[in-house]
């Protein structure tokens, strides 16, 4: 098998070292990753720190209020958990509430699509049961750029001018936050959240209160006890300062936030709507771990998130093009055979992943006999089709399937990559992996300042995961009170013995297609790292939007230029319907990772000139 030859020239080198090495799509976010590793932190403080700066200097990508999916692997570990920070449905989030108001899908933008944030109490959860740092001197780095300010990136910039006008008339808490002047602020002008800033400060006070409060109830307690209970050592004071943050955030700053959105405000669909989540829905939930779930790939194992996210799709895809001869994305036969592939994946994707009861199991997924039976399907012509299958022998409830969808106002769906391939933004992620071994893989969104009205007195919003769920019942991904909405939060780690990768993207429904092609490159193509990231990339359309407003593009594809004349018009005329995004759009890939000479490496995306690697 041949792939076109590695560029010889690259936009950044593969960075390689023995130290540490930290990946995301914001330079202060690596830049803060590293500065934590070189100060003694572990892979998990510097993904915490990292994390909280992302909610600040791109807040148009994911906030406080967000979610976050990530994969950990402590050194030593076989195989990496599942850090779940996916919150489920408010209690009141019923397909009645919302077919009641009118509503035949969840609105992309609005606090009624507000599901529980999990995002900051997952980091904390990381924090206290795997890093070192205390909770203070974390926060310190995103506390500093909220209160002493940061340069605003130009993609907030272009946002905040995208939706001046729904703040204006509609959003006035967003307006006053990001638009102080009156209008909307310059790429690089200096921005502060000093609302936010005191929110965090109240995280580490909650940290020190809550410590207070233990010490004073371990006395109490060994007043009363006999002497055997009284040595009994108290829980450790790290553990519970973080603890007493995370309960501070979910009972006392949420629900200040719910209460704000229960006000009716305008959404995506254009009418006005109160939000329903409360306080109960967040008293009830905590972020936790879960195992992850893999296939083999060539010698390699792929891990995974469950099917309450789009994960398993790159697994299946990997099974059904495992056995190819042709698998080089830069070759029409390879291009040809990754679309058609992930066509099938992502129908089944859309058919059978969910949180709502009834999706399938993972073993039927990537079953031999299941996995040859689509196999048979991929022909030599682009398929027009939406074709799901039965792995379990069921027959699947079928979503709306909706080429256009009319009656937009506002801020809409995830800030990914629209239909024709241009680039709206993205959302995040990062990656970081130390001396000792630890590594991180992860992708935090939602809560972006474009999802709902800022809640004035915390300086962010809520998000709107709930979009990803379908007012029909019966299917997996259906909207179900206490259930988490199917995300696209798909972060990935690769193993083979002692090597490692930690990989991942934003995008929406394109992060695992634009992961798949760098992992081709890396691990078939013998590209290194920074080679398969830079090279030229593509992605299907022809899939269900997991966003409002969920239409697809029967046989769409969005290709970069560079991909090159020849293999383009090859795929149109194998019935392709080809949207060309530009020489540089398509991917937002970050890695790091271990090789088999044990050096440690880093390498991130080039395109939007934001995504950077650091590390020694």
């Amino acid at each position: 098998m041949t792939f076109a030859p590695a560029a010889a020239f690259t936009t950044r080198p593969t960075l390689r070292g023995t130290f540490g090495m930290s990946a995301s799509t914001h330079w202060t976010a690596t830049a803060t990753a590293q500065s934590v590793l070189e100060r003694g932190g572990n892979a998990f403080d510097a993904a915490v720190a990292a994390a909280f700066v992302l909610h600040v200097v791109e807040p148009h990508l994911n906030g406080p209020g967000g979610d976050l999916v990530a994969l950990v692997r402590p050194a030593g570990a076989a195989e990496p958990v599942v850090l779940m920070g996916q919150g489920p449905a408010p209690a009141r989030a019923t397909i009645d509430h919302f077919r009641g108001r009118g509503l035949d899908l969840v609105p992309g933008a609005g606090g009624l699509a507000a599901a529980v944030p999990g995002a900051v109490d997952a980091w904390l959860l990381l924090l206290r049961d795997h890093g070192t740092w205390e909770l203070g001197d974390v926060l310190a780095y995103a506390t500093g750029y909220a209160r002493d300010g940061h340069p605003l990136a130009a993609g907030a910039a272009a946002t905040i001018a995208r939706v001046a006008e729904l703040f204006r008339d509609h959003w006035p808490t967003s307006a006053k936050r990001w638009m102080p002047e009156g209008t909307p602020p310059a790429a690089d002008s200096l921005v502060r959240n000093p609302t936010y800033a005191d929110v965090l400060d109240g995280l580490v006070a909650a940290g020190a209160r809550g410590e207070r409060a233990q010490a004073d109830h371990a006395q109490a307690d060994r007043a009363l006890a006999d002497r055997a209970q009284a040595n009994r050592a108290p829980r450790d004071d790290r553990a519970a300062r973080i603890d007493a943050a995370r309960e501070h955030w979910m009972t006392t700053v949420l629900p200040e936030a719910a209460a704000f959105i229960a006000q009716p405000h305008r959404h995506a669909d254009g009418a006005d709507h109160p939000g329903i989540l409360d306080a109960d829905d967040l008293a009830t939930w905590r972020a936790s771990f879960e195992p992850a779930v893999s296939t083999g790939f060539r010698g390699w194992d792929v891990f995974k998130a469950g099917t309450w996210t789009q994960g398993p799709a790159l697994l299946h895809t990997l099974r059904l093009i495992e056995d190819s001869p042709d698998l080089d994305p830069s070759s029409v036969e390879g291009a040809h055979l990754l679309l058609e592939a992930q066509k099938l994946a992502y129908a089944d994707r859309d058919a059978w992943f969910g949180d709502a009861g009834g999706a399938v199991d993972i073993d039927a997924l990537l079953a031999d006999d299941y996995v040859a039976a689509r196999r048979a399907l991929i022909g030599r012509e682009a398929s027009t089709e939406w074709h799901p299958g039965s792995p379990e022998g069921r027959d699947p409830v079928l979503p709306p399937l909706r080429t256009d969808h009319a009656g937009t106002d506002g801020s809409t769906g995830e800030p990914t990559v629209d239909r024709s391939g241009q680039t709206r933004g993205d959302t995040c992620h990062l990656d970081v992996i130390d001396r000792w071994g630890n590594v991180v893989s992860a992708t935090p969104s939602g809560g972006w300042l474009q999802s709902s009205p800022t809640v004035p007195s915390l300086g962010f919003c809520l998000g709107t995961r709930l979009q990803a769920t379908w007012l029909v019942p019966g299917h997996p991904a259906s909207l179900t009170p206490g259930r988490r909405p199917r995300t696209t939060l798909t972060p990935t780690l690769v193993s083979r013995g002692d090597e490692v990768i930690a990989i991942g993207s934003p995008g929406g429904d394109q992060q695992d297609q634009w992961q798949l092609t760098v992992l081709l490159r890396m691990l078939v193509g013998g590209y290194s790292a920074q080679q398969a990231i830079d090279a030229p990339n593509l992605n299907i359309t022809a899939l269900i939007d997991s966003f409002w407003p969920r239409t697809w593009v029967p046989a769409g594809v969005a290709v970069e230029d560079r991909l090159g004349e020849q293999v383009i018009e090859a795929l149109e005329e194998r019935g392709h319907r080809v949207r060309r995004a530009g020489d540089w759009a398509l991917g937002r890939v970050t890695a790091v990772g271990r090789g088999a000479d044990g050096l440690l490496w880093a390498a991130a995306n080039p395109r939007g000139a934001q995504g950077y690697a650091a590390g020694r």
